[in-house]
């Protein structure tokens, strides 16, 4: 397992070490000793989550503020998504920031997204299943979001299809209006 730095140095990829011949895959999807020397931090996760979508479901901009507040690591196990964590800490210097990383079931890549980050993903396959290890456990009365197409942000969804988004994420706020980080 190895951490790869993104554009914002505290989101990172984490790309395990696959074994594979004519039978097909191994690999180590998670290993807290091999985790930690990676990041360089010692989390504890809390709970894991599943989600399954169809081609062009968009979920997010999602986060949990304190004292809820989750850090997360994400894959994807079928499918493929364009995974976006989003820095909303206004203290930080990456502060409105955004990544954008490419996972899927063929490279194996998760994504280290740490608190005070906002989380996004849009579905590019047919079929995607998502997991989710957070650090903190839902909480509705913490949980907010921002709009996944805020022109303050400009994210880049790397597509000009028809989305679904839930009526929920339809009606989040700009970052401008939203509770978010010091």
């Amino acid at each position: 397992m190895k951490a790869i730095d993104t554009a914002i140095p505290d989101v990172k990829i984490i790309e395990p070490t696959v074994f594979g011949d004519d039978r097909g895959f191994f690999f180590e999807s998670f290993s807290q000793v091999k985790f930690e020397a990676a990041i360089g931090q010692s989390p504890t996760f809390v709970q894991d989550n599943h989600s399954r979508s169809g081609k062009g479901v968009l979920r997010g901009l999602h986060y949990q503020l304190p004292p809820h507040a989750q850090a997360k690591l994400v894959r994807v196990v079928i499918g493929e998504v364009y995974d976006v964590a989003v820095d909303i800490r206004r203290s930080s210097p990456t502060f409105g920031q955004w990544v954008g990383v490419l996972l899927s079931e063929e490279n194996k890549r998760q994504l280290w997204i740490p608190e005070g980050f906002a989380h996004g993903f849009l579905t590019l396959s047919d079929r995607v299943e998502f997991l989710y290890k957070t650090t903190n456990y839902y909480a509705p009365e913490s949980d907010r979001g921002i709009r996944w197409d805020d022109p303050r942000l400009a994210i880049d969804w790397k597509t000009a299809a028809p989305l679904t988004l839930s009526a929920k994420d339809q009606r989040q706020p700009l970052l401008a209006d939203a509770e978010i980080f010091d």
